[in-house]
């Protein structure tokens, strides 16, 4: 994020020595780029003075007691060709996949990135998508509810965007915001995506009442509190099951849907395989109201053999959806 907490120096900028030090140190598969993110584009933060514990402050790399702000844009570049040489300088440094996150609103930076990507051997590896629908417990309201598209309609114009740039097979696509239930889910995979986040719903599954009290500290679940009391309902012998129970049986679900459809797995879903509806009960297929040509997201045999030969791994080795 804006605030390189974990690999910053004392001003508050990106220090690659630091970047270094924490990736050797920990098991980490992956680093995300945040340019923004669906519940407050645009927005920095600021994390109040009284919530700086000194565990917190050591996590972060900041003065302990004092107020934090992550500002609403980056340091370390300001535009796409900087951006895809802090991409590519982490990628380096790291050997991991480093991608980007963002919500979507004007389509010139889309625009001019996928064009730059094509046009040079710089890339990101992933990209993930965050409708206005993210969620947040420090968020304006008038961002919340207003900012940024919505993931369907972000995902769908993304997507082409790549595609008319020869790109779409080259990025994995991650979707996120309100996509933890089975048929949002599918739809996203429908639309393009490789991948979606869930936050929300596991927040749901170990507890969250939505109490709306984030901001405050004082969770009544302990989820979202530093307060010893209150952190003592948060057993996480218990919730991690419960967790666990959730995940299985998104996947399950997305798996039994992908077979209503005629198709073995999530990723074999085309926009064809949706019809939208509208509030007189016309309706139109995925592909006509998001506007997909023809050969956009048209599975291929090697694809279905791809995955084919993957279900087959799996169930080889015992995976619990597999055989379901």
């Amino acid at each position: 994020g804006t605030g390189y907490f974990g690999c910053r120096n004392a001003e508050g900028h990106f220090d690659l020595q630091r970047f270094r030090d924490v990736v050797a140190a920990n098991p980490i598969r992956a680093i995300e780029v945040k340019l923004s993110q669906g519940a407050k584009p645009g927005r920095g933060g600021l994390l109040p003075a009284a919530k700086v514990t000194p565990e917190i402050a050591k996590i972060r790399g900041i003065p302990v007691r004092k107020d934090c702000a992550s500002p609403a844009s980056h340091s370390a570049f300001n535009n796409v060709d900087g951006l895809l040489d802090f991409v590519e300088n982490l990628a380096a440094e790291s050997g991991l996949p480093v991608g980007i996150k963002s919500a979507v609103g004007q389509l010139e930076f889309w625009h001019e990135l996928a064009t730059t990507m094509a046009k040079s051997d710089r890339r990101v590896d992933f990209i993930t998508i965050d409708g206005g629908e993210g969620g947040t417990g420090a968020a304006p309201l008038v961002f919340s509810d207003h900012v940024a598209l919505p993931f369907k309609v972000a995902i769908s114009r993304i997507y082409k965007i790549f595609a008319a740039n020869g790109l779409e097979q080259d990025v994995v696509f991650i979707g996120s915001g309100k996509l933890g239930f089975p048929e949002t889910g599918l739809l996203a995979f429908a639309l393009g995506c490789d991948m979606i986040n869930v936050g929300r719903e596991a927040m749901l599954a170990i507890g969250c009442i939505q109490a709306q009290r984030c901001h405050t500290g004082h969770c009544p679940t302990g989820i979202a509190t530093q307060n010893k009391w209150l952190m003592s309902g948060l057993d996480p012998a218990s919730k991690s099951h419960r967790l666990a129970n959730y995940v299985v049986a998104l996947r399950r679900e997305l798996l039994q849907l992908s077979r209503a459809c005629g198709v073995e797995h999530p990723a074999l879903v085309t926009p064809d395989l949706f019809e939208i509806l509208d509030d007189h009960f016309a309706g139109q297929s995925a592909r006509v109201c998001f506007d997909y040509p023809e050969p956009l997201r048209k599975i291929t045999g090697r694809q279905r053999e791809e995955i084919a030969r993957l279900l087959q791994q799996h169930s080889e080795v015992g995976h619990p959806e597999a055989s379901k």
